[in-house]
């Protein structure tokens, strides 16, 4: 292949790449946007109001409008709240659990079968990011957990970007499940005291309780930060080893 062929590869994959960043600043800026434009929030709010006037449907409506919240990555924070104010505590958590999760293996699975043949096409001539991925493939439900756990990782994008990874579904499904859980009871807790959908939105202070389960969230956060490295680290030996091992021999 003469030098010029190579150059122009090179400044062809450049410029997909260039493009391909554009577009998705440009879809981030498209929510940011839609989210302040349409008060998305508020539009929560006034939804479970009138979620809560539906008698003996409005849990399914809760969970429906939840899964639909964690595929289109808008937060579901308010409505866990909500969940709280408007089922009481126990009902609330398996509620919101449940819905949580169905929506996060939804958008998990969306994911997988949308785009990861696309990413295993990117990441097959890298060993870097193919060492990572399979280290991500044997280590996924500890990963999945401890990012649960974890303020930082922001809820919704977590489900699709787990999709793209070789976690198998068994493990992020339980690890997520379990992850989320105590964040879960807090919130529901929390809006269970409010017991008005009206003052969920209000400031207050912490609890104890928030403020140990902040605390755990950022160990997590260290942990799983450690964690990851040391695992893609091993990895990425691994596939440096095998082909001095095989030219040895």
């Amino acid at each position: 292949m003469s030098e010029s062929q190579d150059s122009s590869e090179a400044g062809s994959n450049r410029a997909g790449k260039i493009k391909r960043i554009v577009i998705a600043v440009i879809i981030l800026a498209i929510v940011v946007v839609a989210f302040k434009v349409l008060n998305i929030q508020d539009k929560l709010q006034q939804a479970l109001s009138w979620i809560e006037g539906l008698g003996s449907i409005a849990p399914l409506v809760f969970g429906l409008v939840y899964v639909l919240c964690c595929i289109f990555l808008i937060s579901g924070a308010v409505l866990t709240l909500g969940g709280g104010a408007i089922f009481g505590l126990i009902k609330g958590t398996i509620f919101v659990s449940l819905a949580s999760i169905v929506g996060a293996t939804a958008a998990f699975l969306i994911g997988r079968y949308f785009a990861r043949d696309w990413v295993a096409k990117k990441i097959a001539g890298n060993p870097s990011f193919k060492a990572i991925d399979e280290a991500v493939a044997t280590q996924g439900w500890k990963i999945v957990g401890l990012t649960r756990l974890s303020p930082v990782f922001p809820f919704v994008f977590l489900n699709y970007a787990f999709g793209l990874t070789k976690v198998r579904l068994r493990d992020y499904f339980l690890a997520s499940w379990i992850g989320m859980l105590p964040g879960t009871v807090m919130y529901v807790y929390i809006g269970s005291l409010a017991g008005d959908l009206a003052a969920i939105g209000g400031e207050r202070e912490k609890t104890l309780t928030e403020w140990i389960l902040t605390i755990m969230g950022l160990l997590a956060t260290v942990v799983v930060t450690v964690f990851v490295t040391r695992i893609a680290r091993r990895a990425l030996d691994k596939k440096i080893d095998a082909p001095d091992a095989a030219s040895n021999a």
